[in-house]
């Protein structure tokens, strides 16, 4: 019986974060040589000897195909063998890619290529490596190996295009989702923590397309066609929250798992604040009563909203001495969302963003625009996001735009009017 004493190799801070995230589900979107292969195999040899261990537990690394595979076996064999006597830690088998730890675990490399072969196990633990690439069917079927044991997964990979479900996932990642873990490795990070050259860098930026370096270095995905807004005119327009005051407030109330959101635009049209939570109708009238005030306001009065515009307006009023009803948000107004009436605010959001003239932080505004698509039908262009991700700030920010537009109209006609008097 031989004794092995295992330390940790190093990671820097951002891919100890990522692969050592304590929810169950990490998503990690990474830049080409950020570390994340090496991560996800220290990560899972320790879930693989750590308070699961029992003889014949399974723990797997799964790849798109068995090439790549094939790449993450061989480096596992490598990293845990001495360099001294050439012993490796394992008991190997090659047949069917597999490591035995000392304490009898088995660490498989599986392929995802056909998702039938990888259901009926038991799984403990499980990478799935270049998730981008990887068939959502064989996902399916390994989240399911994952059930009974409720063992933990890391999702990594490149980004590439908007399409896939690891992008789409790694979204509501991004948002929030309390079951999700989300983190993102970029060339920057891997330089600056010693593991790639920056040299190396700057050679495959002069060579490569920009939207291909972009995606590998950095985990920024190819403006697909599909989204309205286009991701290079969005990211022109990402400014500081500004500190001055609101001139003009966009609405967009909640329905069913959505957040109520309020943005609000300053005299240049920059945001300068942005709210989104989650309450009770009585709480939520009394919040935007409070932040809107006499401003201007467009509200969503579809579905629910219609009654809440009124209770925003009526339940405060108060009569004056002439009996004369002063309402409590006097330039608030409901705005209906029908297919044409979405179509015309997102359009008139899009041409604001094309011409710089709307600007918004990085965050969840900028998450929800850069996901934002359309896509054509009989009745015209339909605008939503993808399935299971959010558009409560796209939506509010497209009111907000709205108002504060017609705001700035409705001011230039009353200056014309004033200087032909």
């Amino acid at each position: 019986m031989h004794e092995f004493v295992y330390r940790r190799p190093p990671l820097y801070d951002k891919q100890r974060a990522a692969m050592f995230d304590p929810k169950r589900i990490s998503l990690i979107e990474a830049s080409t040589k950020s570390g994340k292969t090496v991560s996800g195999i220290i990560w899972l040899y320790e879930q693989a000897m750590g308070r699961h261990a029992r003889p014949g537990r399974q723990f797997w690394w799964v790849a798109p195909v068995s090439a790549q595979a094939r790449i993450a076996f061989n480096r596992m064999r490598a990293h845990f063998t001495s360099k001294e006597t050439g012993q490796s830690i394992f008991g190997v088998s090659l047949t069917d890619r597999s490591l035995i730890t000392p304490k009898g675990t088995v660490i498989s490399f599986r392929s995802g290529d056909h998702p039938d072969s990888l259901y009926g196990e038991d799984v403990y633990a499980a990478v799935i490596d270049e998730a981008s690439r990887f068939k959502e069917e064989s996902f399916h079927a390994v989240r399911s190996t994952l059930t009974a044991t409720r063992g933990p997964i890391r999702i990594i990979g490149n980004v590439k295009g908007r399409k896939n479900w690891f992008y789409q996932l790694a979204r509501r990642a991004e948002q929030g989702d309390p079951e999700l873990g989300y983190h993102k490795l970029t060339a920057s990070d891997a330089v600056e923590a010693g593991v790639l050259d920056e040299g190396e860098i700057r050679s495959a930026q002069s060579i490569l397309p920009e939207h291909v370096f972009r995606e590998l270095y950095y985990a920024e995905p190819s403006d697909d066609e599909g989204n309205p807004f286009g991701a290079e005119h969005i990211r022109a327009c990402f400014a500081p929250l500004s500190e001055r005051p609101a001139v003009a407030w966009g609405w967009d109330l909640a329905r069913k798992q959505d957040y109520t959101v309020g943005i609000g635009l300053d005299a240049d049209g920059c945001v300068c604040e942005a709210m989104r939570f989650q309450k009770p109708w009585n709480e939520q009238v009394q919040i935007i009563k409070k932040w809107v005030g006499n401003s201007p306001a467009l509200v969503d009065e579809s579905g629910v909203g219609d009654p809440i515009v009124e209770a925003i307006k009526l339940p405060a009023n108060r009569e004056r001495g002439d009996n004369v009803i002063e309402l409590s948000c006097p330039r608030l107004e409901g705005y209906l969302f029908t297919f044409r009436s979405k179509q015309m605010l997102m359009e008139h959001l899009a041409m604001a963003i094309h011409e710089r003239r709307i600007r918004f932080p990085e965050g969840p505004i900028s998450i929800e625009l850069l996901n934002f698509e359309y896509e054509f039908t009989k009745l015209g262009i339909r605008y939503s996001a993808p399935a299971g991700m959010h558009d409560d700030c796209v939506m509010a920010l497209a009111l907000a735009w709205h108002c504060f537009d017609n705001r700035q109209r409705n001011y230039d006609t009353d200056l014309d009017w004033i200087g032909e008097a």
